[in-house]
């Protein structure tokens, strides 16, 4: 997969994407990752990139010329256009599979009170926010959904089905989980988890991870949970 980053603040991802599970995908030659400076797309000695908003209004938004040249140079086909913004879908796990399929990404950054509309009438396929607070800009975002895909790309993790049972994989939360020793300061693994009873185990944890979504997230317990629990259970 090749994903392309448009943003203000290029400076912000170095490190972040060194590390862990990015930089193996990196290394391994599963992620191809380039980050754009949007200035490098403006033709006047300021390199602007902004303006007051028609109408009047708070802040400054990002002029559509510099964003359109730049998706016009970094996008081809397959590219899959996607806006970091708050008014965007909220950022989930299925989204995330999602865009795991892609060949290639391009994620545009949003700064100061936003993109021009044309931008989202034009150059965009998506829009994705990553919670319902306010960030100073898009570039953290950005990093949240390179990481998130990053790890679902074939070959990245260690363990390929890490990624299944994780929380939010199947619909749930991720049910408890224990190592050794056994038993640590009066507190013990649950017998069930020694019995070497895998049926009787899987049924545990589908039991823990509904009971743990109820508790924390009754939100995701929609019409999907029945069937989510079942495959917890396979």
């Amino acid at each position: 997969m090749k994903i392309d980053v448009l943003t203000l603040f290029p400076g912000m991802f170095a490190g972040p994407l060194d590390e862990s599970i990015v930089q193996r995908a990196r290394e391994t030659g599963r992620l191809t990752l380039a980050v754009h400076n949007l200035r490098d797309y403006t033709h006047d000695r300021h390199r602007t990139v902004d303006d007051k908003p028609f109408g009047g209004g708070p802040g400054m938004l990002l002029k559509p010329e510099p964003v359109f040249e730049a998706v016009e140079h970094l996008a081809g086909e397959r590219t899959r256009t996607v806006l970091l913004a708050p008014t965007g879908r909220r950022l989930s796990q299925a989204m995330v599979q999602e865009l795991a399929k892609e060949e290639h990404i391009l994620l545009v950054c949003g700064s100061y009170e936003g993109f021009d509309e044309r931008i989202r009438q034009a150059v965009a396929d998506d829009e994705i926010s990553i919670g319902d607070y306010v960030l100073t800009n898009g570039a953290l975002p950005a990093m949240v959904v390179i990481d998130a895909v990053a790890r679902l790309l074939p070959g990245v993790l260690g363990d390929e089905t890490s990624a299944a049972d994780e929380s939010f994989s199947r619909g749930l939360l991720e049910y408890p989980q224990y190592t050794r020793p056994a038993e640590y300061r009066g507190l013990r693994v649950p017998e069930v988890l020694l019995s070497g009873n895998h049926a009787a185990i899987a049924r545990w944890r589908a039991e823990q991870a509904r009971k743990r979504t109820l508790e924390r997230r009754p939100d995701l317990t929609g019409s999907d949970l029945t069937g989510a629990e079942a495959a917890a259970e396979e």
